[in-house]
């Protein structure tokens, strides 16, 4: 014993020294130098992002951005949020041996867990938040360090399950794990962290599962956030022993069975939202969580009565508890609430009276009880605090007269009172409140007059089926901003005014079942977005305005029993309608094009309307030849006429020839060859050049007889008054009609090829010369452009084709590619071509009584000889030709 307390200073003084040692290497391993290398050495491996550009060797790394040291130089915090690294963590973050916080989240991290991070001992706040990381949670997460405090992997792309190691982090107080990809389950281990404050798993696309029993040992938890977790089954009772719980969040997942009594007795509960699951039963009746601030049990299938205790919950903001199926008469002391701000109790079926002090005592903001069986009179002081936004009660059977307290509410958005049993007229000031956008009180006995102006803001009138009366005010005008104006079945008289069209914004117009009378404005200022205009049981008359027609995106279209006349203009076949109703007027004449199909049946009924195709069950038209911009009457005579001005000039012109041809029996036999000499002069030509000599005139010049050697003989001479070369085609056109004139091709079907030219002129307002390309004359190139399969309308006349003319055009230009076939002996007689015209003449008036195969028609309409003879027709014309009604 004495030897050991001989030699016990000199042991001591050794352990003394080695101790000194150690911590001397200790320090040397953690000096600020070679904590400087490793961070220069981590902005490396993250390829030396912008903001680490600052971190160089020259400057101290305790003054770098996002690094904090302790007072000694050692680093005990990286906080780089949001500065766009990418990569990895590398490992050599953790020779930072006192690290203690590592916040890296809003970057491009990505990979998968960072087990290097086991390697950092004194961690204690890990935040990886919004990153892109990869992959499964490892199962050795454990080996985190147990300092860890904090964990956040929100935001990321992890998947599988949650392991249940996680369970082993005894140090936590934070955990969020919340919108990343996990699809296996959460482990029941997370019940033993006794020091978890927050747990959030919300947003992620779990196995369904049940709750466990064990979050009910969380004694510490005060936020637990799992909305869309595919949860089922109940909630457990065990949740009612939550006693430091603040904040549960269990929305839009399969909950389903009563909501455990416990809950509403957690004395520090403020907000408990459990809206959009399955849950039943009724809200448990002993109430103590008396710091409920907001209660949100709405979209469940909730039955019975609000409890009494809800109206004594002093710090109640918000109760809702819509889409239920609650019944019964609200508590009045729900109304004596004084922090109560909003309270949403639509669809379901509670009754009895509204509770008369709601809006007293507190700045309600939001009032929706819509879809319920209330009566009794709205409460007077709803906006007694001047922050009401909207109050919606609509689908009651309230009534009374509305609360002249909205009238002086400048904070209201939209009021929404339709169908009820309101009475009286709406409050002076309600409609001209500046921040009000939506009025809606149709279905009830509401009258007065339209106002003269209102809320510069208002979107949306809707005052349907009431008993409004006078006149619409032309100061509608300013109403600029409204979209939506139903005013239907109402007591309004007077004349629509022009002022009215000048809503440029106007989506909707009703005026439907009014007293309204005259005209419809003739002019539309704009309604360049009126979609649906429904003015059907009023007293007007006149003519539908043809500027209906230019509204660009008009789909219904109702102005049923009226007393309208006239026509109906053709611009309205230009709309593309979903509905249409112009029954019970007074109209007469055709139905344009674009709705005269089944899809409008019903449309015209009672009406003096005929229909051209045959479709409607309405009576064929018949052509009114007093109209003298009616194309089928209009042309169809035309043409007749022309036909026999042709026939007549050509009957004269074969009638000459016969005559010249007798006369040349008694001429002189020899004829004139190209080896015959023949003797006139220049000068001899010239003084023959006149008016008493000319034979005919052509396209380039005039051509006369001039006489020959003095015998009597005569030759044709042209004279060209063009100088310009473009005549060509034309000369040669000429010279194929005199190659026709003087041969053995000489026959009546000239006629017919002459009149076909004509009727391809009409049509195509171009000159029987005016060719194409190779083409040298029109009939050619109308021949040319059939049968390149090229749409006929392309070669019709512009300033005459019409969408309502196009069909009796292209059947011109048909009839004339018939009658000027390039084989004559195909060519149809004038006769059968006139017999076509008449029948085309009577099947516009007959009403479309007769047969189409009747047989005077038959033979050139039914079997389509004259063109498919010919080589470059198409068979489609076989079955199309002749459509002339």
């Amino acid at each position: 014993m004495s030897k050991i307390c001989q030699y016990f200073p000199s042991i001591l003084l050794c352990i003394l020294s080695l101790l000194m040692q150690s911590s001397f290497l200790l320090v040397i391993s953690q000096s600020p130098s070679s904590e400087k290398e490793v961070l220069l050495n981590i902005k490396e491996q993250w390829g030396h992002p912008p903001v680490l550009q600052s971190w160089n060797a020259t400057t101290s790394h305790c003054q770098w951005p996002g690094i904090k040291c302790a007072s000694d130089g050692t680093v005990i915090g990286i906080s780089l949020v949001n500065e766009n690294i990418s990569g990895e963590i590398p490992p050599s973050i953790c020779d930072l041996n006192s690290l203690t916080t590592l916040d890296l989240g809003y970057n491009c991290l990505g990979g998968v867990f960072p087990i290097v991070l086991y390697e950092c001992t004194n961690l204690q706040n890990l935040n990886l938040t919004q990153n892109l990381f990869v992959g499964e949670l490892p199962n050795d997460i454990n080996n985190l360090s147990l300092n860890l405090q904090h964990l956040d992997l929100s935001y990321n792309n992890f998947t599988g399950d949650i392991p249940s190691s996680i369970g082993q982090l005894k140090g936590l107080i934070t955990l969020h794990l919340e919108w990343n990809l996990f699809n296996g389950t959460f482990p029941s281990e997370l019940g033993n962290l006794q020091n978890l404050e927050e747990l959030v798993l919300a947003y992620n696309s779990f196995s369904p599962m049940e709750l466990p029993t064990e979050f009910g040992k969380l004694k510490s938890i005060q936020f637990l956030w799992m909305t869309k977790c595919n949860l089922i089954g109940k909630i457990p009772e065990s949740f009612g022993n939550l006693c430091s719980l603040e904040h549960l969040n269990l929305v839009q997942n399969k909950l389903e069975g009563a909501i455990p009594s416990g809950l509403f007795l957690l004395k520090n509960l403020k907000f408990l939202y459990l809206y959009s699951n399955n849950l039943s039963g009724e809200i448990p009746t002993s109430i103590e969580a008396l710091n409920l601030v907001q209660i949100d049990l709405s979209d469940n299938k909730l039955t019975g009565s609000v409890p009494e205790g809800i109206g004594s919950l002093p710090k109640l903001e918000l109760l809702s508890l819509f889409n239920n199926r609650f019944h019964g008469i609200l508590p009045a002391n729900i109304g004596l609430i004084p922090t109560l701000k909003k309270l949403k109790l639509w669809n379901n079926t509670f009754s009895g009276p509204l509770p008369p002090e709601l809006g007293r005592h507190s700045r309600l903001q939001g009032f929706e009880l819509a879809d319920n069986k209330f009566t009794g009179q709205l409460p007077e002081n709803l906006c007694s605090s001047g922050a009401l936004l909207g109050v919606a009660v609509y689908n009651n059977q309230l009534n009374g007269s509305i609360p002249k307290s909205l009238g002086q509410c400048h904070s209201l958005l939209a009021v929404e009172l339709y169908n009820n049993s309101f009475s009286g007229e709406i409050p002076e000031g309600l409609w001209t409140l500046q921040n009000l956008s939506i009025l809606q009180v149709s279905n009830n006995q509401i009258s007065g007059q339209l106002p003269r102006g209102i809320a510069s803001n208002m979107t949306k009138v809707e005052i349907n089926n009431n008993r409004f009366s006078g006149e619409i005010p032309p100061s509608m005008r300013y109403w600029r901003q409204l979209q939506a104006f139903e005013a239907s079945n109402n007591l309004i008289s007077g004349t629509i005014p022009l002022e009215l069209t000048s809503l440029s914004r106007l989506n909707s117009l009703s005026l439907d079942g009014n007293h309204l009378s005259g005209e419809l404005p003739s002019k539309i200022i704009s309604w360049a977005n009126l979609n649906s205009l429904k003015l059907s049981r009023n007293e007007l008359t006149g003519s539908i305005p043809s500027a209906l027609g230019l509204l660009p995106v008009l789909k219904y279209l109702d102005l049923s029993n009226n007393q309208f006349s006239g026509q109906i203009p053709p611009e309205l076949g230009h709309l593309k309608l979903s509905s249409l109703n112009l029954s019970s007027n007074e109209l007469t004449g055709r139905i344009p094009y674009g709705i005269d199909n089944a899809a409008y049946q019903t449309c015209f009924l009672n009406t003096s309307l005929c229909s051209v195709n045959g479709v409607l069950d309405l009576p064929r038209c018949k052509i009114h030849r007093e109209n003298a911009h009616n194309f089928p009457s209009k042309y169809l005579v035309l043409i007749i006429v022309l036909g026999f001005m042709a026939i007549a000039y050509f009957n004269w012109f074969i009638f000459c020839e016969l005559r010249k041809r007798k006369h040349a029996q008694y001429m002189s036999s020899w004829e004139l060859t190209s080896f015959q000499r023949l003797d006139f002069t220049e000068e001899k030509i010239l003084s023959n050049l006149t008016e008493t000599n000319l034979i005919g005139c052509g396209g380039s010049g005039k051509v006369y007889k001039i006489a020959a050697n003095g015998s009597g003989n005569f030759v044709a001479a042209k004279r060209i008054w063009n100088k310009k070369m473009r005549n060509e085609k034309e000369f040669l056109t000429e010279v194929h009609v005199l190659e026709y004139r003087y041969s053995s091709k000489m026959n009546e079907k000239i006629d017919v090829y002459s009149f076909g030219v004509v009727l391809l002129e009409l049509v195509t307002g171009r000159e029987p010369y005016h060719g194409r390309d190779e083409y040298s004359n029109l009939a050619q190139w109308a021949w040319w452009h059939y049968s390149e399969a090229q749409p006929i309308a392309d070669a019709l006349d512009e300033e005459v084709k019409e969408d309502c003319y196009l069909e009796q055009m292209t059947d011109v230009f048909k009839l004339g590619l018939v009658c000027t076939n390039p084989v004559p002996e195909i060519r149809p007689s004038m006769k059968k071509v006139l017999l076509v015209l008449e029948r085309c003449n009577s099947l516009e008036s007959d009403e479309g009584t007769k047969n189409a195969n009747e047989p005077h028609f038959a033979p050139l309409v039914g079997s389509g000889t004259y063109i498919s003879s010919c080589g470059n027709s198409r068979k489609e014309f076989e079955e199309d030709y002749y459509c002339m009604v």
